[in-house]
């Protein structure tokens, strides 16, 4: 739809102009058409709450339209496969699933608990209740939970500065901040507050774990060299140790763990590089455990630690202990469920890509979290997603969450029958299935990656490395959020401008840095601001703004020659939102820019922004004829407007029509339609108009 636009005049543009134009007779203004823009009513309640109202009232009529069927799958996501389980398809597929996972997960939670300071029997517990709770409260299917090492790395550092680890209120503590965990998890799940840790950039993730991979692997050093190092989160303090203990170094355990882990190595190598051996990438840390043992056993070697004895049943019901502690975990507690958040979910969501279901973020923090929670109650220490153990029951085919709680029946056998079996595995061995574990968090690709895509993302992981390495683990996360948040701040208070040109032979209008082909026009100024405007980036738009209109390049303009700018339109496509310092200054740019006899025009506002400008009195302000749907539609008006004011100005004073020949009557009739196309080209002839592509939209519409 359009309507014909009769070229109204700016009360506010050029009064010395208008004066003129009293005493000088003018050519009738050339209609333009344009596309009327829908102003929306300003009596209806606010955006805000009537948003807020049509989501509750949505969210209520879902409420009311779930079966039971469907509120069974919402608290027990389990159900949602054990519906349509093909047993003949799938069963055997989990079976292997979990069996091989579970293979692989005995001798990891061992090696993560020592890792966490605590006796290698609470890695089992850890790997025993918490799977089969997730199996039923968690969506995803493929996900394998556990103890991880980022997380037993976190649990080892805090709860080394309130507690030495052989003392039983080191273990009451880890069992209490699992409970604490799950608690913030469930919360964070209930309240679909998930979303929050968007806010923190893949490049500081990568760089957190990379550096806690290397104080991981140092801190396995003690079990190879054979000498006790310092307990520390910092790279400095780590290596110190070892140097300073170098005269104490013991050969056995070295050559016995750096065989173990080569092998580990070649395994998980072979495992990636051929899907015919894939299976040997879960076996390996298996595979270590019986070597380490086997060598023991034959070779008797005094300087080789042994694991000792570990208890045999499964895990009592017991309530965790110690809560006068509590407020000391809370910052450790917060910065694990950031790190569930940001491991589990992220490998869940891609894994139910893979698989071809829906996962819900919110429902798999909320499974995580009572996971922990009951976990805490039969003497777990927190646990979350595996990355290598999840890849490993993809890879194997798991189908459905029975792979966990066949993993789950597979600890439950190892606690209850091979305990005993556990007592002669050598340190050295659990230590090299922890350094191969993390080796592969060692994500120096990403670096290179970043690099090469992105500076100010590769400044992120740096920083983030580097304080992490030298100032701890806790000071590393702060540094890196804290400089994460910094560059979302200053990117939304700086937001992207540009300045639009048209393309030729179009009424599309672009980038002209993009396209320099992209041509402007004289007296006129299009701005696109591409990011909602508010309180925090008003002043640097409003700077920018000025900018343009001194900072004028005439090598590309075209249409009528002037010698300032009189029209700014801003396109407003992309902006989504408009708070009220931003409405409040737009009025005072819009007094600055009358004093100076500039007018705003404004392009393709959504209806929330409209909304706004409408009720705070900005569209009246400007006034409506100024509000277009497309900036082409803003551009032809104000073209329009230019071409008047040049006219106005370059006039004399001409004899009334009445008194002008016929010939000379002819004449200006004739000039008035060629100068339609001089609007455009801006060029001092007449153009041919035998050589126009009927096909291209002109800047206005001639009289017909």
């Amino acid at each position: 739809m359009e309507i014909t636009y009769a070229s109204p005049s700016s009360q506010n543009l050029s009064s010395s102009s208008q004066r003129s134009s009293s005493n000088v007779s003018m050519p009738a203004a050339r209609p333009v058409k344009v596309i009327p823009l829908q102003h929306p009513e300003t009596t209806s309640s606010s955006s805000a709450a009537s948003s807020f109202g049509a989501s509750v009232s949505k969210r209520i009529g879902n409420f009311k339209r779930m079966t039971w069927i469907q509120w069974i799958e919402t608290f027990l996501p389990c159900s949602r496969w054990i519906r349509t389980y093909k047993w003949r398809e799938y069963f055997q597929v989990d079976l292997m699933a979990g069996t091989t996972v579970g293979i692989m997960l005995v001798p990891q939670a061992m090696s993560y608990a020592k890792l966490a300071g605590l006796q290698p029997i609470y890695g089992l517990y850890s790997g025993f209740v918490p799977i089969f709770v997730y199996a039923i409260f968690g969506s995803s299917r493929q996900l394998a939970i556990g103890p991880v090492a980022l997380v037993s790395l976190l649990v080892s550092n805090v709860l080394g500065g309130i507690a030495d680890s052989s003392d039983e209120s080191y273990t009451e503590l880890a069992i209490l901040l699992a409970l604490m965990v799950g608690i913030f998890e469930s919360i964070m799940g209930l309240l679909r507050l998930g979303w929050l840790i968007r806010f923190i950039s893949h490049a500081v993730i990568s760089g957190f774990t990379t550096a806690s991979a290397i104080v991981i692997a140092l801190s396995q050093a003690k079990y190879f060299l054979g000498y006790d190092v310092a307990r520390s989160s910092k790279i400095v303090p780590l290596i110190k140790s070892i140097i300073l203990g170098a005269d104490k170094f013991s050969w056995p355990p070295f050559l016995v763990g750096s065989i173990i882990l080569a092998i580990l190595l070649i395994m998980k190598q072979l495992g990636k590089s051929r899907k015919y051996l894939r299976f040997l990438r879960a076996a390996g840390p298996l595979t270590g455990v019986v070597l380490g043992t086997t060598i023991v056993k034959i070779y008797h070697p005094p300087s080789i630690t042994l694991v000792g004895d570990i208890p045999q049943g499964l895990p009592n019901f017991s309530i965790p202990k110690s809560f006068e502690c509590a407020m000391s975990l809370i910052p450790t507690a917060i910065l694990i469920t950031g790190v569930a958040i940001l491991e589990s979910v992220g490998i869940a969501k891609a894994l139910a890509a893979k698989n071809g279901y829906e996962l819900d973020s919110n429902q798999e923090l909320f499974g995580l979290g009572v996971a922990n929670i009951l976990g805490s109650f039969f003497s777990a220490y927190p646990t979350t997603g595996s990355f290598s153990r999840s890849a490993v029951n993809h890879e194997s085919g798991a189908k459905t969450g029975l792979s966990g709680v066949i993993t789950g029946i597979i600890m439950a056998c190892a606690l209850l029958f091979m305990t005993p079996l556990f007592e002669h595995i050598p340190q050295c061995a659990l230590a090299a299935i922890v350094v191969s574990a993390v080796m592969g968090l060692v994500d120096y690709d990403e670096a290179i990656f970043l690099w090469h895509v992105d500076k100010k993302d590769f400044l992120l992981w740096t920083i983030t490395s580097i304080t992490t390495l030298f100032l701890g683990i806790e000071i590393g996360v702060l540094v890196g959020v804290g400089a994460s948040l910094a560059f979302v701040i200053h990117e939304s208070a700086n937001p992207h401008i540009a300045i639009l040109g048209r393309l030729p032979g179009t009424t599309v209008y672009r980038n002209t840095q993009q396209y320099p082909e992209a041509y402007t026009y004289h007296g006129i100024v299009i701005v696109r601001i591409d990011a909602p405007i508010y309180f925090a980036n008003i002043s640097f738009l409003k700077d920018r703004l000025r900018e343009y209109e001194v900072d004028v390049d005439r090598s590309t303009r075209r249409g009528p020659e002037v010698e300032r700018i009189y029209f700014v339109i801003l396109e407003m496509a992309p902006v989504t939102y408009i708070d009220s310092s931003a409405v409040q200054a737009l009025k005072d740019l819009y007094q600055e820019y009358k004093s100076r006899d500039i007018q705003i025009a404004i392009s393709n506002p959504n209806h929330e922004v409209l909304l706004t400008l409408s009720k705070s009195g900005v569209v009246d302000l400007i006034g409506k004829e100024w509000y277009f749907v497309r900036a082409h539609d803003a551009v032809q008006v104000c073209l329009q407007h230019v071409q008047s004011l040049k006219e106005t100005a370059n006039a004399p004073y001409p004899l009334p029509d009445d008194k002008l020949s016929f010939l000379q009557r002819l004449l200006k009739s004739r000039g008035e339609d060629l100068s339609i196309a001089e609007l455009e080209s801006g060029a001092q002839r007449p153009p041919d108009f035998k050589d126009t592509d009927p096909k291209l939209e002109p800047l206005l519409y001639r009289k017909s």
